[in-house]
């Protein structure tokens, strides 16, 4: 029979407490202690990383940037007329000259509305000419009936004044030598108010000649524009060059239905090209107009200048263009890939770096400096400046002849200090 022993169950209960105890307070010493451990300095080799020294001197600072060849003389042939393409005459690729005939339209409602037109503007210039005889023959009238009055203007004065000599001689009675003057009197009034009427009736006639000239010239032009319209259904280049397409955004096609105004043709000069540059945004910031450059075809060198800054900002880049200062080599044609570097100035005395990977025009960046031994290398603020393709400006943070770390060290950013082997 098993005998009950409390005590016994009650130090076993003690001991176990003290064993849960003293393991917590264990487990939370280890805890703090690894906490407070410093982690690990990462091992690297010299030769996986990229290391330059920090130098005061000269320094050219550029921008780079890719871009093309494009010509500086472009023009689209556009259709004057709305039409529909009956004959597409040259390809893309063939050498043009301003009178080469590109496409062919037709419009047989225009060529119509032309002849109307035409039809119209001679139809007024006989009017004209009837119009002219017409008045030509009442300005003749008119002057018949002056004349007439004049004549009978003349006869009365004398009839009166033969009358009135008569009377004064006691030859003639008084009634007839007052009938003789008021007759004259009478011719005299009509041949006045007939001499206005011929005047006014000369400027009738200007005023309906002058009228009649601006009815043939509006139908002049109209008939003009027709022809024109007309004859702009035959699509010409306009400039010397090559053709570099059909179609603003389509290749046109025969049969194809076009509007007035519509792009047809792309020419180009090939002999005068220029390069556009795509520049960084933050690195555009100095470029300005005049500055030099220097345009890598694959094929040589040519140098230039920078001839136009574009104002506004595309995919991040800023479009420049260079105008060459030297003839291409041959080969060079429109839309063909170049590297171009633009000089932003020059400074004699500046402390400066190989460019970080990461490092960007007046910013900040914590680059690894290694330390006099070479085999560690402890991480430093940075201030950059101004940026050029392969050198950066350091504004503070570093001296001459420090050696520091240029490659991207991202992974290590949780690391004060790595060991180089």
């Amino acid at each position: 029979m098993d005998i009950a022993r409390p005590d016994i169950a009650r130090k076993r209960k003690r001991r176990r407490a003290l064993v849960a105890g003293i393991s917590v307070a264990a487990l939370a010493l280890i805890t703090i202690a690894l906490s407070q451990l410093k982690s690990a300095v990462p091992s690297l080799q010299k030769t996986s990383v990229w290391i330059d020294t920090v130098k005061r001197g000269p320094l050219v600072f550029e921008v780079r940037g890719g871009g093309t060849l494009v010509p500086e003389e472009v023009r689209w042939a556009v259709s004057r007329s709305v039409g529909r393409i009956e004959r597409i005459v040259l390809l893309p690729g063939v050498v043009v000259t301003s009178n080469s005939i590109v496409v062919e339209l037709s419009n047989p409602e225009l060529e119509q509305e032309a002849v109307e037109a035409e039809s119209a503007w001679e139809v007024a210039q006989a009017d004209m000419e009837k119009l002219k005889v017409q008045l030509e023959s009442d300005r003749l009238a008119e002057e018949a009936v002056v004349a007439g009055l004049k004549a009978d203007l003349t006869d009365a004065n004398l009839e009166a004044e033969t009358d009135e000599a008569l009377l004064k001689d006691g030859l003639a009675p008084t009634l007839t030598a007052k009938r003789a003057r008021s007759k004259a009197d009478d011719l005299e009034a009509r041949y006045k108010l007939e001499q206005k009427r011929l005047d006014i009736s000369a400027r009738s006639t200007d005023a309906q000649v002058l009228a009649q000239n601006a009815e043939i010239s509006k139908l002049q032009k109209q008939c003009e524009l027709k022809k024109r319209q007309v004859e702009a259904l035959v699509v010409r280049a306009g400039i010397d060059g090559i053709l570099q397409r059909l179609g603003d955004v389509q290749p046109l096609q025969v049969g194809q239905e076009v509007t007035a105004g519509a792009n047809i043709a792309l020419i180009s000069n090939p002999a005068k090209l220029k390069a556009e540059i795509k520049i960084p945004q933050m690195e555009a910031k100095d470029v300005q107009i005049g500055q030099g450059a220097v345009i890598d075809t694959r094929n040589g060198l040519v140098s230039g200048h920078v001839s136009r800054v574009d104002p506004g900002v595309r995919d991040e880049t800023v479009t420049v263009d260079v105008t060459l200062d030297e003839p291409l080599a041959k080969g060079a044609r429109p839309d063909l890939d170049v590297d171009g570097t633009i000089t932003l100035e020059r400074i004699q005395d500046v402390l400066f770096v190989g460019r970080p990977v990461t490092g960007r025009a007046e910013g900040k960046l914590e680059l690894f400096k290694l330390l006099e031994s070479g085999n560690q290398a402890v991480r430093v603020p940075v201030r950059f400046g101004k940026i050029s393709v392969n050198a950066i400006e350091i504004k503070d943070g570093l001296q001459p002849g420090d050696r520091v770390i240029l490659s991207d060290m991202s992974q290590w950013d949780v690391y004060d200090r790595i060991q180089l082997n």
